[in-house]
């Protein structure tokens, strides 16, 4: 090409209309197209322009959800389907992705009122009323699972999952025989773990530890990955003293389901009585995002505080368990080891009279009836409360 042919190329480069951008629906659309192809991160930066342009257009926001959920990413998530329902707050399908978003964040304390909330605008939303009845069985409020399920099952009853999650929370309220019905009616689709673990719960309300892990141990077997069947082996284990075992067991469910209370709380304790107060700290704290206020939590984060040298938070936990639990004595003896420690010598003789008193109203007692954390911690937990007391008799 001639210079002169150069030149004019330039000139009409130059003179040429910059290129028109995309819309919003044509983002929207791109990143529709990459969503369903897998490319994620083009799918969001698509997303992220329509939305730049229309901030509150619901589809792409939900949809940017949805491709951070995709990539683990749920507080992300969460995030921008709270956006979403700032501008359609009754949307019912927006809404359950934000309580699965929350769910799978271990904030199941949280997620429960948004599916309820899903349920008052999509009454026959299956998935929203089991994951609910989850939600409220992790969180210990089994009468609520019960009334959750129980007016529907006729429409559910043939969910394996129903049969699981109402069978669980009837067999911890001791309604062993209710319980019975739904562990015979897993059985009926044979020899599975569901069915394996709901028996193990009917043991151990039993108080047969060694029935349950029989049937903890074929549960194992069929399903490893079954929510909760590893926490309840390590139950079981520590019911029948076998603690290193049933640590490892506990251990073994938070890898598959890291927001199971029990094993949380367990491994909580169990730890700190290690001398492992981080990974102690770690655990109770998940488990008390799940239960805020559960005594045995919260007495766990106040003797843990305490062995860690930090008072003035082991107050506020036992404070709050002795308030919620006035029977509870071994924050009673903990508290007094606080106040002594606090110079607080009157407050301290108070709780050590406290703890005394429930003491001498335990005997007589059939052992380990009230003791919260069960049988296998009593013998440590005695000898912690006995020394307490017995070392501040003549204070600090």
């Amino acid at each position: 090409m001639s210079v002169l042919g150069l030149l004019l190329a330039v000139a009409a480069a130059a003179q040429a209309p910059p290129p028109i951008p995309l819309t919003a629906e044509e983002f929207f659309a791109k990143g529709a197209a990459l969503h369903l192809s897998g490319d994620i991160l083009g799918a969001i930066e698509a997303y992220q322009d329509a939305l730049g342009q229309e901030p509150n257009r619901i589809d792409a926001r939900s949809n940017l959800g949805a491709a951070y959920a995709r990539l683990g990413r749920y507080e992300d998530a969460g995030r921008e389907y709270r956006r979403a329902l700032e501008v359609d707050p009754e949307n019912a399908a927006i809404r359950f992705n934000l309580a699965l978003a929350l769910y799978k964040t271990a904030r199941v304390a949280e997620a429960a009122p948004e599916l309820e909330q899903v349920l008052v605008h999509d009454a026959k939303n299956k998935a929203a009323v089991l994951l609910l009845a989850d939600c409220q069985l992790q969180t210990g409020n089994d009468a609520r699972v019960v009334a959750l399920l129980e007016p529907r099952e006729h429409d559910l009853g043939q969910d394996p999952l129903y049969s699981y999650l109402m069978g669980t929370a009837l067999l911890r309220r001791n309604e062993l025989q209710r319980g019975q019905v739904f562990i015979d009616r897993l059985f009926r689709e044979g020899d599975t773990a569901p069915a394996r673990v709901l028996m193990a719960v009917a043991h151990l309300r039993r108080k047969d530890a060694r029935a349950a892990l029989a049937d903890l141990e074929r549960a194992v077997e069929l399903d490893p990955k079954l929510p909760t069947v590893h926490s309840l082996h390590g139950r079981a284990l520590m019911e029948s003293g076998r603690r290193p075992e049933a640590a490892e067991a506990f251990r073994r469910e938070v890898a598959v389901n890291p927001n199971d209370f029990d094993s949380n709380l367990y491994l909580g304790l169990l730890s700190r009585d290690e001398g492992k107060l981080d990974e102690a700290l770690d655990h109770l704290k998940r488990a008390s995002r799940l239960r805020p206020q559960d005594p045995r939590v919260l007495y766990g984060l106040g003797s843990t505080h305490l062995s860690a040298g930090r008072v003035e938070e082991a107050e506020k936990a036992l404070v709050a368990v002795t308030a919620a639990s006035p029977d509870y004595a071994q924050a009673h003896v903990l508290l007094a080891m606080v106040y002594y420690r606090q110079k607080k010598k009157d407050a301290g003789d108070r709780e050590r009279d406290i703890a005394s008193r429930l003491e001498r109203e335990r005997q007589g007692r059939e052992e380990g009836a009230d003791d919260a954390l069960g049988p296998a911690y009593k013998g440590e937990e005695e000898k912690e409360k006995k020394k307490g007391v017995e070392k501040k008799k003549d204070g600090p």
